[in-house]
């Protein structure tokens, strides 16, 4: 990989009411940050300073992108009532959907490369008119975008997918898929490789308990699961399963990515190794979209205590992704 690259990152200070600004603050003014990355910033110049004064910290501003100074894009559109704070509200939302809709204008020009927004609150967002499922969605339809998706979890170095995701359990058997886990497996493989993996090591959950006991519990693993990791295999992918998902997990350390069949099944393992420190990222989109994986965090907002684990590693994931990228496009 080559490190001297420095890719394009658009940052967004997440929901203003929670920990996001002052975590956010604290990534800007680590020089480690901007040595690896430009990074542009949307907020208006005074919801950044009152960032990094809760967070203690000063950040080192630059009209142009150099090595150790970010550069703030401000364009001015406070909201001239203040945002009520530690507690959900449309005000909010508003403000949030604002800044992701600007970063979301620059990824689609070709000016970012990657998107790290820290913490949302999803109810402000939903109040705000945010109204798809999740945010994966609400990207992928910003940006235009009809491919395959999928959140990805990310923690202690194990990267999980999902073949499906919000959905009924009712749902989920019919979308258990031969295309779909395929789709799912490349999609991992695909990130995995882009973050810095030569040739990932993926596993794939089955869906039925006992791994469908020879179809006794179900065929799901006959005709779907299966056919799916064979197929990817002959693509050149490196997976194997389906394997029982009680146990999968177990074996964590022979995997870089497992894809799992539903939503909680990849997270509550997820979760059991480890809840800081997560990221997630929303899989399958054109430019790596990266967050923390916890939320807004009310009761501490607003005190500087907040740890910055988890939206540094969601930094480093998109750093280390878009890199690749522009590497690979500047062959």
């Amino acid at each position: 990989m080559n490190d001297s690259i420095r890719p394009k990152i658009a940052l967004t200070l997440g929901d203003p009411a929670g920990v996001g600004p002052e975590l956010a603050a604290k990534l800007l003014a680590d020089p480690r940050n901007s040595a690896a990355a430009e990074i542009y910033v949307l907020a208006d110049r005074a919801e950044l300073d009152d960032a990094a004064a809760v967070a203690g910290v000063e950040i080192p501003l630059s009209s142009t992108p150099e090595p150790g100074t970010v550069t703030l894009l401000d364009d001015r559109s406070a909201p001239a009532e203040p945002i009520p704070a530690r507690q959900v509200s449309e005000a909010a939302g508003a403000r949030t959907l604002h800044q992701l809709r600007r970063a979301v204008s620059m990824a689609s020009a070709g000016e970012v490369g990657g998107i790290v927004f820290t913490p949302l609150n999803k109810t402000s967002l939903h109040w705000a008119g945010m109204h798809e499922e999740d945010e994966l969605r609400w990207f992928a339809k910003e940006l235009g975008y009809e491919g395959t998706t999928s959140e990805i979890n990310i923690i202690d170095g194990l990267w999980t997918a999902r073949v499906t995701s919000h959905i009924s359990m009712q749902e989920v058997a019919q979308r258990v898929t031969a295309p779909n886990v395929t789709a799912a497996i490349e999609l991992l493989h695909s990130l995995l490789h882009d973050s810095g993996i030569d040739a990932p090591r993926l596993g794939v959950c089955a869906l039925n308990p006992h791994n469908g006991e020879n179809g006794l519990f179900g065929r799901e693993e006959i005709d779907h699961i299966r056919p799916g990791v064979e197929e990817a295999k002959s693509r050149g992918i490196d997976v194997a399963g389906p394997f029982p998902s009680d146990t999968i997990f177990l074996a964590r350390e022979n995997y870089d990515g497992i894809v799992t069949m539903y939503h909680d099944q990849g997270q509550i393992a997820v979760k059991l190794l480890g809840f800081d420190g997560g990221v997630t990222v929303q899989g399958g989109l054109p430019v790596v979209i990266a967050t923390p994986a916890h939320g807004t965090a009310f009761d501490i907002a607003g005190q500087g205590i907040a740890s910055t684990t988890s939206s540094q590693n969601a930094l480093d994931v998109a750093i280390a992704v878009a890199r690749r990228r522009a590497a690979a496009k500047a062959r």
